[in-house]
């Protein structure tokens, strides 16, 4: 080469040299992916915003402010999500509804969480409230066996996943439900775990889940934490359909929690979790537990009704894939209604509102007054008392003497003055509805005198007290400054002692004859037959004895 064309080349070489050294450097992945998860518990079917005190909450002030609504679920759910978020459930989503959701066997509900983009819930045990053939329809799709199929045509099943890791087929032990089920985000997996209370069958109609088991929520949740880390997924999350009590008017970052059956769960199950998002026991608070192996761990549950949107921020270390514990935050946000109804959400509601006016408003009966939920200082209520007269009523064909309502199964008050057009002291059918909305059957058994003492003595359990509503024809004494066992006196039928050895029939519902609430001597009585529907009862009894005064709260005296 000549040394001009050498000179040339060795520019050229050094030109290109330079040209690749000038270009930056081709960007690395950050170290960390950041997660968002967005969380709702217990909104049994509130399309509509919630009236009353459950259509408030305690917000970041301390003031209590209306909230709820799907609508406004839906809105605040787009305000708070950013691309790399996830939106899951703790149960109780369905069940305990009001009629707009429940008489389409909350189709309606379940269709709207799925347009707002949950991924994954857990089972609460109002899910099994049909009974768990109908939780798999729900899941899976298909019309009601019975009711056949909703307006919206046939029904096509959950958008996403029900997770129920501790329930449990009684013949090989497999879970009915999916136990975990895992979702890539930003880059990175993240398994979602499931359980519900393993107190479920105390609280659901036995008949429902017969076959069923209900395991420990910390084994089942350790063995489904075993399979995700076997398939290699190192950020998990349980949705726990239990928690704990706090202090009442807790604003919604606190914690405050009364340590209970989520703490429990919270502190003990296994250390590979990174965090425990609750529900159940329609409280809110933030909390960071212990786990196992001495690590912070996120707790937390959001209220009830769509009234409080749990936000969970997080990175995941992208060469383990696990959560970094130090870069967990927790924040409730109360779904307040200060702001835009996102209009598609309202447009749907209206559909169903519209689709369920005709059974909704039909006049039912009337009362002269308020009939509620407050108690005498003896626990007894006006709503309750009315409810079992209204089940003695309905089995009295069936020999039923006396009758005893839950207190747990009176879900709302009936109020004097007008919710619409139908004028003061009017009742409604969707009022009615509001009262009793579980659909439970009625029924009769025959307890001795002994028996049914024992029975009033399961009113204190270890979790409180359940004082039972009686019918007009049944008075007791309590005196709770007795031993638990020891606190019931003065057991009269008609206003006649009761007999220990003699015999008496008995009218509740299926709920509490499958031993519901912890009243397990019901199981123990003889001869049982079944009755109508308790909402069709309360209507019956509504029909036939209107107006309706509220009752003298003298059924149950003492202390």
């Amino acid at each position: 080469m000549t040394r001009r064309r050498i000179i040339l080349a060795c520019g050229t070489a050094v030109a290109a040299a330079v040209a690749v050294a000038a270009q930056p450097a081709a960007a690395k992945p950050a170290p960390t992916a950041s997660v968002r998860l967005l969380s709702l518990n217990d909104f049994h079917g509130n399309l509509e915003p919630p009236t009353g005190s459950s259509g408030t909450a305690v917000d970041e002030t301390g003031a209590s402010v209306p909230a709820g609504g799907a609508a406004y679920v839906a809105a605040h759910l787009k305000r708070l999500a950013n691309r790399d978020t996830l939106t899951v459930a703790q149960g109780d989503m369905i069940g305990a509804s009001p009629l707009i959701s429940a008489a389409y066997h909350d189709e309606p509900s379940v269709e709207f969480l799925g347009r707002v983009g949950v991924t994954a819930s857990a089972a609460g045990n109002h899910e099994f409230d049909e009974g768990h053939q109908e939780l798999r329809r729900i899941q899976h799709g298909g019309c009601h066996p019975v009711d056949g199929c909703s307006p919206a045509g046939r029904w096509k099943g959950a958008s996403f996943d029900y997770l129920a890791a501790n329930v449990l087929k009684e013949k090989g032990g497999t879970p009915i439900l999916k136990p975990w089920t895992i979702r890539k985000i930003n880059g990175v997996r993240v398994g979602f775990i499931g359980v519900v209370t393993k107190t479920t069958p105390t609280i659901v109609s036995a008949d429902g889940i017969k076959g069923l088991t209900f395991d420990d929520e910390v084994a089942a949740a350790n063995r489904a934490a075993k399979e995700l880390k076997r398939r290699g997924v190192r950020s998990m999350v349980l949705l726990v359909h239990e928690g704990d009590q706090t202090p009442a008017g807790q604003r919604p970052d606190a914690c405050g929690v009364v340590p209970g059956a989520g703490t429990r769960i919270a502190r003990d199950a296994d250390p590979e979790i990174d965090m425990v998002l609750a529900g159940h026991t329609h409280q809110q608070y933030v909390c960071s537990v212990t786990d196992p192996a001495g690590r912070p761990r996120l707790y937390s549950s959001g209220s009830s009704f769509g009234r409080v949107i749990t936000q969970v921020d997080f990175a995941v270390d992208r060469r383990t894939g696990d959560v970094v514990r130090s870069s967990l935050k927790g924040d409730n946000h109360v779904v307040t209604r200060d702001v835009p109804a996102d209009p598609a959400t309202e447009r749907f509601v209206q559909t169903w509102k519209d689709r369920v006016a005709e059974i909704a408003n039909k006049p039912v009966g009337s009362i002269t007054a308020d009939l509620t939920r407050a108690p005498s200082p003896a626990g007894e209520t006006a709503l309750g008392d009315v409810i079992a007269d209204a089940q003695l009523a309905s089995m009295k064909g069936h020999g039923a003497q006396v009758a005893l309502m839950n207190p747990g199964g009176v879900r709302a008050d009936l109020v004097h003055r007008a919710s619409g057009s139908e004028g003061d002291g009017v009742v409604t059918y969707g009022e009615a509805f509001a009262v009793q909305p579980f659909n439970n059957v009625m029924g009769v058994v025959t307890l001795t005198g002994a028996q049914l003492d024992a029975l009033l003595e399961q009113q204190w359990t270890g979790s409180g007290e359940k004082i039972l509503q009686p019918s007009s024809t049944l008075r007791f004494t309590i005196d709770r400054s007795r031993p638990v066992g020891d606190r019931v006196s003065g057991i009269a039928v008609d206003g006649t002692a009761v007999d220990p050895a003699a015999s008496y029939k008995v009218a509740t519902n299926n709920f509490l004859l499958g031993g519901g609430d912890g009243f397990t001597t019901f199981t123990e009585g003889a001869d049982q037959v079944l009755g109508p529907i308790d909402l069709d009862a309360f209507v019956a009894h509504l029909g036939a004895n209107s107006p309706i005064a509220p009752p003298a709260l003298d059924r149950i005296s003492g202390r």
